[in-house]
């Protein structure tokens, strides 16, 4: 009850308190932003990720992609790109999706080496997604294996966002049309490769700044506006 009264970053300062030294302790020491704070100053992290398959309990996170943004303009000077081994072979089925078949993924670093990179990198920052929970489920399920707990963190979607102005302007929703490609061609937005996480994850990054630029309520608005329930 009281971490719902006090929100996330309360619930932040007390698992600070009980983290143990290392890479998730050295994650919650930074605050995240403010809800009330304009979502223009406020530091975002677009992330994308290419998995074995849909299921953060038994599916294993292959290519992490991220770039930092901030008031509409993106750092491409932090866009990041991470090829994750796994511990089993990758399923045929999504090696015909992203292209990184065993031969690949074997070039990676494991988990365990390139989570740390990515928490530094998100630290302080809200992670922004395209379907942001997938992201938020696998990197969780990560951090449960190697810190003991999962990853508290403010999340905003592309997807969720534009789905809300959709339904605000009464315009239909089809199959097919929250895709990323496909909204992305509503801002007239160049078409990018699919299923490259990096790619994909500047995607993101546009989309939101596409989205920030056209949205029917101008000037400085609360960050809350923006987010997902934690």
């Amino acid at each position: 009850m009281w971490e719902r009264l006090f929100g996330l970053d309360f619930r932040r300062r007390r698992l600070l308190a009980r983290a143990a030294p290392g890479p998730m302790r050295d994650y919650l020491a930074a605050p995240f932003p403010a809800r009330g704070d304009d979502y223009l100053e406020a530091p975002f992290l677009a992330l994308d990720l290419e998995t074995t398959g849909l299921d953060p309990r038994t599916d294993e996170i292959l290519s992490i992609g991220m770039v930092a943004l901030r008031g509409g303009t993106i750092d491409l000077a932090s866009a990041r790109h991470f090829l994750v081994a796994p511990t089993r072979a990758v399923p045929e089925n999504s090696a015909t999706i992203h292209h990184i078949t065993d031969d690949r993924a074997a070039q990676g670093r494991p988990i365990a080496e390139v989570m740390p990179e990515v928490l530094a990198a998100l630290a302080g920052r809200v992670l922004l997604g395209h379907h942001v929970r997938t992201e938020r489920g696998f990197l969780g399920a990560a951090c449960r294996r190697l810190y003991g707990q999962g990853l508290l963190v403010p999340l905003a979607d592309t997807e969720m966002l534009l789905r809300r102005q959709l339904e605000r302007r009464g315009e239909p929703i089809t199959s097919g049309s929250l895709r990323l490609a496909a909204l992305r061609e509503r801002f007239g937005l160049p078409r990018y490769k699919a299923h490259d996480a990096l790619v994909d994850a500047l995607a993101t990054a546009e989309l939101f700044c596409a989205f920030a630029a056209h949205r029917e309520l101008r000037g400085p608005a609360p960050l809350r506006l923006f987010l997902e329930a934690p």
